[in-house]
């Protein structure tokens, strides 16, 4: 790919949990940076490997080269609202979307100009003709990786916050999957204002 000016790595973080939203982080690196970049990052890991607190250090770096000028990224929520009335994969991709038009800017780059490297299934927009969607993409492709690490150090930050406005459900512990000890919590208690409905059908006619 020739004129390409600047590289986008994104992933999503919280498609499987039954409680609370899902994000998506996209990290962008300008061409002339990224060596800097990938010394900066050198020894980085996969994500999904890293304990909580070597996630949060690595999320510390890429917020410091972000000060430092050497990159960019966003992160765009959707609430279990709207993963229930629109589904999981629109609401993801609805996140890809706004992530993106968030890092343009007026005028800063044309679209032919841009490499979006994505996770998964994960698609961008159709204008952006020089995409990839790479298979385990957080294993092999450093940017995919950070992005990775954006979302998941801020969703996580979200979810024990809201785990101080619904205590009964231990939110800090398991970020909102459907571990053996929260589907026994919402037994109890029933579901909540963060609960996604349409992943839990039986849970359904509980009172909130």
């Amino acid at each position: 790919m020739q004129n390409i000016k600047f590289t986008i790595g994104i992933d999503e973080v919280g498609r499987g949990p039954v409680a609370g939203p899902v994000a998506v982080g996209a990290l962008m690196v300008a061409e002339e940076k990224m060596k800097e970049v990938i010394k900066v990052f050198e020894g980085f890991k996969d994500s999904k490997k890293l304990s909580p607190k070597k996630r949060n250090e690595w999320f510390g770096n890429i917020k410091q080269a972000k000060e430092d000028g050497f990159l960019d990224y966003k992160i765009i929520f959707v609430d279990n609202h709207e993963i229930d009335e629109k589904g999981i994969a629109p609401s993801i991709q609805a996140c890809i979307n706004k992530s993106l038009k968030n890092l343009q800017r007026q005028g800063l780059w044309r679209f032919e100009e841009c490499s979006v490297l994505l996770d998964g299934g994960l698609k961008a927009p159709e204008e952006f003709v020089n995409q990839q969607t790479i298979t385990k993409g957080d294993e092999k492709e450093l940017l995919i990786a950070l992005a990775s690490i954006v979302a998941k150090v801020t969703r996580d930050a979200l979810m024990c916050k809201l785990a101080k406005d619904y205590p009964e459900y231990g939110l800090e512990r398991h970020k909102g999957y459907g571990t053996k000890a929260h589907m026994e919590a919402i037994e109890k208690h029933g579901l909540s204002e963060i609960h996604r409905k349409s992943y839990l059908g039986r849970f359904v006619d509980f009172d909130f």
